[in-house]
């Protein structure tokens, strides 16, 4: 059984990104590029064979009718893009899988970025699911199901705690480092099922239109790191990717990602115009309590209420670190929290970090600066530098 079966079997903001690039900058080449920032079990190089058949059939799928239907019933989402997602199919010689002499893979894929920006989830679940099954074992969903079922007893565990201006509100972000699908599947089942009063949806397109939950997503740094080489003033590309962002959406779809370039020079950008056009901010690096100070010390300069906006916390949590953050924030804003592996992939075995990022466009490098150094992903130090003094960011410590 192949892993992929459907193109919506991938994150949401992956569609929201393409709809915006397609209609807004569609003449955009790219390329994006796979790391694996962790040690592994067993050397990656193993899965070559395995990941070229995969993605075979990954570039046979086509979306189906009752697919693009429930695609064309989310209000955000235009007909002429369907139309486009009725005859899309990915081209198999736009993506290329080699190993390395150190014993990894090498994946990227290169082409107009509306053909190729849809790779990377595919790709990251592909790897993943392969990797994980030479390491399963008879009990491993075993120990998976105990420490799911020990989630939903701290969740329950919140109707004994005192009530907060702003409830918990949890969601899976675990598509793209998933221990497989069917295990997926099984945790978001289980959790709307189980305790729907506080988890609210899903990143993955394919699991919320069969359960009949929300999905969930809005924009990737993929998409700022683009207006990179789009022409803009290298200092106006957040404002210019904001604004078109706006443009594409006119209020939906109004969660900010803060820190492509940090979340200081982030705020530096995000004047009063933004601040009330947008409905709130995604966290993705850094300390996320001082992130969320400074978020809300910005909406108190621009004298916005920040319980009318929402700030959206999304890097590496688990369920204690997003209860923590709850507990801190929820009296002073709204909040959600988005877990991935550690909801998707939490059954004893150690979780790859994988990534496939979006490292040039039109010819010229992009780069994001997070504001957790170790997320940077770009092969030209020249350009990084030259990012960092228009940013005015300090070199990382090392």
């Amino acid at each position: 059984m192949p892993i992929i079966v459907s193109l919506l079997d991938t994150d949401l903001y992956k569609f929201t990104m393409w709809q915006a690039m397609l209609h807004r900058h569609p003449q955009t080449q790219a390329e994006y590029r796979f790391a694996c920032r962790n040690a592994t079990a067993y050397p990656l190089a193993l899965l070559e064979d395995e990941v070229n058949a995969e993605l075979d059939h990954l570039c046979s799928l086509r979306f189906t009718k009752d697919e693009l239907e429930y695609l064309a019933s989310l209000r955000y989402i235009k007909s002429d893009f369907v139309d486009f997602l009725r005859l899309f199919q990915f081209q198999r010689n736009f993506v290329q899988v080699r190993t390395t002499p150190q014993g990894g893979l090498s994946i990227e894929a290169h082409g107009p970025q509306v053909h190729v920006m849809g790779f990377e989830i595919h790709v990251l679940a592909i790897i993943n699911e392969l990797y994980f099954r030479r390491l399963q074992t008879p009990d491993t969903l075993d120990e998976g199901r105990h420490r799911l079922q020990a989630k939903i007893e701290q969740l329950h565990a919140l109707k004994y705690e005192p009530i907060l201006a702003h409830p918990f509100e949890l969601s899976d972000f675990g598509m793209r480092r998933r221990f497989s699908e069917p295990w997926h599947r099984e945790v978001v089942t289980t959790l709307t099922d189980k305790v729907p009063q506080w988890f609210k949806g899903t990143s993955s397109v394919l699991l919320a239109k069969e359960l009949g939950i929300v999905p969930i997503g809005t924009m990737a740094h993929e998409y700022l790191q683009s207006f990179q080489s789009l022409g803009v003033r290298l200092r106006d590309f957040q404002k210019a990717a904001l604004e078109d962002w706006v443009q594409e959406y006119r209020g939906d779809l109004g969660i900010a990602l803060t820190d492509t370039v940090g979340m200081h020079a982030f705020l530096q950008d995000f004047d009063l115009y933004f601040a009330k056009l947008f409905d709130g901010l995604r966290h993705d690096s850094g300390d996320p309590f001082d992130w969320g100070e400074q978020a809300l010390a910005h909406y108190r300069k621009l004298r916005i209420n920040p319980h009318t906006k929402r700030l959206v916390f999304s890097d590496g949590l688990n369920l204690e670190k997003a209860l923590e953050l709850w507990r801190y924030f929820a009296p002073h804003i709204q909040l959600g929290f988005g877990i991935g592996t550690n909801l998707t992939n939490d059954v004893g075995l150690t979780p790859l970090n994988i990534v496939m990022k979006l490292v040039r466009a039109n010819g010229q490098p992009v780069a994001k600066i997070s504001d957790s150094p170790g997320k940077t992903m770009c092969d030209d130090e020249t350009y990084l530098a030259y990012l960092r003094q228009v940013f005015d960011i300090a070199d990382p410590i090392i």
